[in-house]
């Protein structure tokens, strides 16, 4: 049984096992952004990687400089295909001693096959140790404190607050990422009672003690709101079979762009200097007058077109944020113009549009710009 299941108010998710909230999901997102709450990430994986080539060799293979990473060093890294697609989003941080692969559901068996199948004659060890340890995660603040005063066995600081060494951002002037402060930490299963009694308030260490707001558990559904407000990626959600990094401004904290050569990398470069993403990550403001938010792949179309219109993008995530009411990513086709209304359609099939339900009207906050790419200016050559 998950202890943090056990916990008052708890509600568990069908899809992931894990609390969706507990019982208050907008005071618990309030709480989490204001690093009082903490999320437990128990069906999401865990990779180890030992060895001393370990770094050198995650980093022939993945699009970051992962080369001279300090114990302690943060960072995410993708694995992309050969058609620079995004198979594998991965947190890494390394001890010393171990790189430790953090990443979402459905992800850790797959990638820990890959890896140990690269792994040749180098001095390399790879397991899924996903059934040994879990992550929780906080935002800075108390909770990250008490976190950290517990003696995780690694700690995931995520770079996406700022561009990292060799990053690119396509958002014009700050990110809506930019105040983003959350922290993973990652422990032995077997003290998973001892973290949701924290989580609930508890227990608590020095720092936690010292604060005059109580530490509480919060869910997938507040972290997912965050999330979408700080429109930062996670592949599980916002990731499908044709996405590359550029269509989710994920060159900032995820690739290296003159780093050596890796799987992808052709795209990856060819894309940001001489063409364009063919996708954009928009944040939509919803109206909210009818209450309801779109599902995972609801289809977006310009607003007011007929019943036969194409869709012109999809729904990756929605959320009811605190703040900012109902809000959510989308993917739209780079041809749309960056101040077009646009409209969600519940129920939308883009083989029958007639089927359609509810319309909701959206307003874009645009992410990628339709100009993203084409870095590099090359002169035309006069024709002869």
């Amino acid at each position: 049984m998950n202890p943090f299941l056990s916990l008052q108010g708890a509600v568990a998710d069908p899809e992931t096992g894990v609390a969706a909230h507990y019982g208050e999901p907008l005071p618990e997102q309030r709480a989490l952004d204001r690093g009082l709450a903490i999320v437990e990430l128990s069906h999401r994986g865990v990779v180890a990687v030992d060895g001393p080539d370990r770094l050198s060799w995650l980093h022939s293979m993945t699009s970051q400089r992962l080369t001279g990473l300090a114990p302690g060093e943060s960072v995410e890294t993708l694995l992309l295909d050969p058609n620079g697609r995004i198979e594998r989003a991965i947190r890494l941080v390394d001890d010393g001693e171990r790189s430790w692969l953090l990443v979402d559901e459905g992800s850790a068996e797959p990638l820990a096959a890959f890896l140990t199948r690269m792994r040749f004659a180098l001095r390399v060890e790879v397991a899924d140790v996903s059934e040994q340890f879990f992550a929780v995660q906080a935002f800075a603040g108390p909770a990250a404190e008490a976190l950290r005063d517990a003696g995780p066995a690694a700690e995931w600081r995520d770079p996406w607050a700022a561009v990292a060494p060799g990053g690119v951002q396509y958002a014009r002037g700050e990110h809506p990422g930019a105040g983003w402060t959350a922290s993973q930490f990652v422990f032995p299963r077997a003290r998973a009672a001892e973290l949701a009694q924290l989580a609930s308030g508890a227990a608590a260490g020095p720092s936690a003690a010292a604060s005059a707001d109580p530490i509480r558990p919060a869910g997938l559904l507040a972290l997912t709101a965050l999330e979408v407000r700080a429109c930062r990626p996670a592949q599980q959600a916002d990731v499908d079979e044709r996405t590359i990094p550029h269509e989710l401004d994920w060159l900032r904290t995820s690739v290296h762009l003159t780093k050596g050569c890796y799987r992808g990398q052709e795209t990856v470069a060819k894309v940001h200097n001489l063409g364009h993403p063919p996708r954009r990550l928009v944040l939509l403001h919803l109206d909210g007058s009818g209450g309801e938010l779109p599902p995972p792949g609801a289809l977006v179309y310009r607003a007011g077109e007929g019943a036969d219109a194409r869709p012109v993008g999809r729904v990756t995530r929605a959320a009811l944020h605190y703040e900012w009411g109902g809000i959510a990513l989308a993917l739209l086709k780079r041809s749309v113009a960056e101040d077009a209304p646009l409209e969600v359609r519940i129920g939308a099939d883009a083989a029958d549009p007639a089927a359609a339900g509810e319309r909701i009207a959206a307003t874009q906050e645009v992410v990628v710009p339709a100009d993203a790419g084409a870095a590099r200016d090359v002169p035309r050559l006069p024709r002869l």
